[in-house]
Parts: C-alpha cells; structure tokens; sequence
C-alpha cells in the first residue's frame, strides 16, 4: 500500500496541517484546490513541495463550500458536480503542469466524498467528470467489500479506480467507517498501528463489534496536521514499507 495526505489546506494566513513535515513520508499528496481550502499560492507552493521529495499529486475538489471546510452536503444536479469537479481539478493540473508534474487522481474531500460513497447519483456525477476530463486520470475512492461493484461502474464508464483505507478511523460492520459520533470512531496510536499491521500483512480490518471485513486498498489515509499525527506516519511507514511493527 502507498500512504496518501490531505495536504494544501492553509488559506490565506490561516494554516492547517504540518505540510512540510509529512511530505517526507508520504506517497500521495491530495492537494486542495480551493473550495473547501487552499489558495493559489498556497497550492503552488505545495506542488513544490511534492516534486522536491518525489511524492505523487492528486487533487482534493470538493463541494463550493469554503466557511464549512466541505464538510457539509450540499443538493447539486449532476451537471453542476462534473462542472465544480473539473474545474478544480483543471486549475490544480494547470499549475502542477508549470512544474513539471503530471496530476494521477482526484480524490473528493468530505462531504463530496461521503456522498460519492452513499449516493450513486453523486457518484456517477463525479465518474462523469473524470471521464470526460481532457486527459485520464484516476479516482480514488473508499475501500469497501462493494469495491468489486464500483469497479465495475468506472469500468463501465471509462475510468481507472483507487481504493483506499483508512489508518486511524474505526469501521464499521458494513465496512463504513464508524461515525465520529459514536465512541471509539477514531483509533489509538496503538488501535491504528495494528490496524494498519493487519491490512498490509492480511488485507483484513477488524469491524467496531469483532467482525473481519476483507479489504483491498491499494493506498493508506494517513493524517499530519499535528506533530504527534506526523509522528505517527512516521511509525506507519515503518509498519507498511518495513514490516517492523512501530
């Protein structure tokens, strides 16, 4: 499994996340391309970032929803999403071209990103969009055990598909991830790093009730936005690309 980040999420002068920090230990950055987050200096300087330590670049669109950071649905047609969605990406692509980097994926952020996993509307939506993108480019979208059924839908529509696993977020029986709601819904250092041991090692999670749920994630969600979440990819990595248990 690669390791992908949400990176590119400062604004402004307001900052978030530990870019500089993870960057070295990941191999996916999900840059934001500024409607939930990010801004075009911020983003230019992020791509710099990505090809000064080799990393692959995707881009993080999501729903045109900056004061609540894309974390809140919002009701689209289809139309507006292939539209918002290509735009975003188009602007990031635009700019990484400049330095050189060839954009891999789009990864939804958020509340785009829930509603892709819970509503095939949405979901086909943003297959439209990559499809009929100008060039191929991947999606990357949650790994769960209906990832054989989406695959066939971006079959269907002409596109390739990533599926990622989660390090730190509990999941649920059905193979959603568990509610930040509800206890337990984000693991410890020591519930994520056996985690992450039992995917790469087995390709299986352990379900909040005891369940195993076979998983076939071709990347890990890692997440940096303070020393001890950088700290812990550090482990992560050692765990994923080492086999020594952190």
């Amino acid at each position: 499994m690669k390791l992908n980040c949400d990176l590119g999420e400062s604004f402004g002068s307001w900052k978030m996340g530990m870019d500089d920090a993870v960057m070295p230990f990941i191999d996916q950055a999900n840059v934001a391309c500024g409607f939930h987050a990010g801004d075009p200096v911020v983003m230019q300087r992020t791509l710099e970032l990505a090809k000064a330590h080799g990393v692959e670049v995707g881009a993080h669109p999501a729903y045109p929803d900056l004061q609540g950071f894309g974390r809140r649905s919002m009701n689209c047609s289809a139309k507006e999403i292939v539209a918002f969605v290509q735009y975003q990406v188009a602007a990031l692509d635009g700019m990484a071209k400049g330095q050189g980097i060839d954009i891999q994926y789009v990864k939804p952020h958020g509340a785009l990103y829930n509603d892709m996993m819970a509503k095939a509307d949405v979901r086909a939506a943003i297959m439209q969009a990559i499809a009929t993108y100008h060039r191929p480019i991947k999606l990357m979208l949650q790994a769960t055990p209906q990832s054989a059924e989406i695959r066939e839908e971006a079959k269907a529509a002409g596109i390739e598909v990533l599926f990622e696993a989660f390090a730190d977020r509990c999941y649920d029986d059905d193979g959603k991830l568990l509610s930040r709601t509800k206890p337990g819904a984000v693991h410890t250092r020591e519930k994520m790093l056996a985690q992450v041991k039992q995917l790469n090692e087995q390709g299986t999670l352990t379900t909040v009730s005891g369940h195993t749920l076979n998983i076939d994630a071709d990347t890990l969600c890692v997440h940096g936005d303070n020393a001890e979440g950088v700290a812990a990819i550090e482990e992560i990595r050692k765990v994923v690309y080492s086999g020594q248990q952190a």
